[in-house]
């Protein structure tokens, strides 16, 4: 029981580190946004502009909090046990390969550019579509830095450091702040997307330079595909990529969907998720990174039960009340964050309401990307890729179904899609464990209920 507690409570000071960390860059990144909206406002050129940067930010889910985080950190972790040397050798070969991986997929990114945004967009026009795949091209090279960042935040959470991890993309969109006025003025909207070159590699180098500190300073080493190890993380990553692959496939359907909507339907929906990001990146994302390692370390069944329901308990905890809150003030808080410059008063209305749905999903979304990380620690692709298939059919159908409500319809589907899937994963943890959950202490309600009086 005093591991448990243990466990719990630097499990709860990592994430509350993490927190702290995301807090700044989250709000930076809403500074971002209210930037791009001065500019730029909810056009034509704007919706080009978000099609492009979904496209070329598409590693960030998949890779940062995806598929390389779920196959590297359980292995790093349990190497690491029994010899720093050995687990930082590890993440040097697994950087190679990484690079070899991402450098190929950006070639075929930007070749491929035309067919990705005419799937991405069918209902744009051929200039929309022209402005789109340029855009692309310009940012698909943004996949090779965030897919580093990915591994050295992976080993720097490993090895107990989760500040500068969860600092580092304030970074990020303090260069994207400095630079966006003067390359927007200077190349219109093209400028964006060198903003968005120069702020992801100062995503990659703050923490790579914070891993020379740590001593865990990585650089290519040629790989040993006869290193079990290296082996077994290439065997995970592959399936938790096709099915973290899936997933990508939820904001390509807001966007498909979006593009034969009127015109500003995607920026209005971009923005209203950049605020529903700040509570969701600065609580449940850092709550599940730092839950993973806690949980790949887990002693037994017991301790790993233990883990997720204090993981889920405290996401829920701060989740439900900050959902209600945003809810409350949506029109209030858009109107603050970005009625200005070309922002006018549709979208000003069509955000608010955006983001008032958006935020009745956030509780299963939370819980959703909690449960995947178990799923992760319990080497389960099979499952995970399960759950990720049935969260895009989900919303595919929601979409469809709730497609006479315009952008409202796109906005309220992936939230419920997210809840369904992630009391589907949970399904899953607790057949696998042989075990109840118990994430709802019942006991609660006993203990508030008077005594009776005989």
């Amino acid at each position: 029981m005093q591991d448990n507690n243990n466990n719990n409570n630097s499990m709860l000071k990592h994430a509350i580190m993490m927190m702290g960390g995301t807090l700044l860059s989250r709000i930076l990144g809403l500074v971002r946004e209210i930037v791009i909206a001065a500019f730029f406002g909810a056009t034509r050129s704007m919706d080009a502009f978000n099609i492009a940067y979904t496209l070329s930010n598409l590693a960030r889910q998949l890779l940062a909090e995806g598929a390389l985080s779920a196959a590297f950190v359980p292995v790093f972790s349990k190497v690491l046990v029994d010899s720093r040397e050995r687990a930082i050798e590890l993440a040097k070969k697994t950087m190679t390969v990484l690079i070899f991986l991402t450098t190929i997929v950006v070639a075929l990114g930007i070749i491929f550019s035309p067919l990705l945004v005419k799937i991405m967009s069918p209902g744009f026009d051929e200039s929309s579509h022209e402005l789109a795949v340029t855009l692309t091209r310009y940012m698909f090279p943004f996949l090779i830095f965030i897919s580093l960042e990915a591994l050295t935040m992976g080993e720097l959470n490993s090895l107990g450091s989760f500040f500068v991890p969860a600092l580092s993309p304030a970074c990020s969109n303090l260069v994207f702040i400095i630079t966006a006025p003067f390359f927007a003025r200077k190349f219109g909207v093209y400028g964006l997307a060198l903003s968005v070159l120069c702020g992801g590699a100062a995503h990659f180098l703050t923490q790579w330079l914070w891993g020379l500190k740590m001593r865990a300073f990585l650089y290519p080493l040629k790989p040993d595909f006869h290193d079990e190890n290296l082996r077994k993380i290439l065997r995970l990553f592959l399936p938790y990529a096709a099915g973290l692959s899936l997933n990508q496939v939820n904001p390509v359907i807001s966007r498909m969907l979006g593009s034969f909507l009127q015109e500003g339907s995607i920026s209005v929906l971009n923005y209203s998720n950049r605020i529903l990001q700040l509570p969701l990146g600065l609580f449940v994302i850092a709550i599940s990174q730092a839950v993973l390692p806690q949980l790949s370390k887990a002693k037994d069944h017991l301790e790993f039960i233990e883990t997720l329901r204090q993981a889920l308990r405290f996401a829920l905890f701060i989740v439900l009340p900050a959902s209600l809150g945003v809810i409350l003030i949506s029109r209030e808080f858009v109107h603050l964050v970005f009625v200005r410059g070309e922002f006018n008063d549709w979208a000003w209305s069509a955000t608010s309401s955006c983001l008032a749905l958006s935020m009745l999903g956030l509780p299963g979304m939370a819980c959703s990307t909690v449960v995947m990380r178990a799923l992760y620690a319990l080497s389960m692709p099979r499952e995970a890729f399960k759950v990720t298939l049935f969260s895009v059919i989900s919303t595919g159908l929601f979409s469809l179904a709730l497609i006479p409500m315009s952008y409202n319809g796109l906005a309220l589907a992936p939230g419920i899609a997210f809840t369904l899937s992630g009391l589907l994963g949970l399904h899953y943890v607790r057949k696998k464990l042989g075990r109840k959950l118990r994430i709802i202490d019942v006991n609660i309600f006993s203990r508030m209920m008077p005594s009776p009086v005989y």
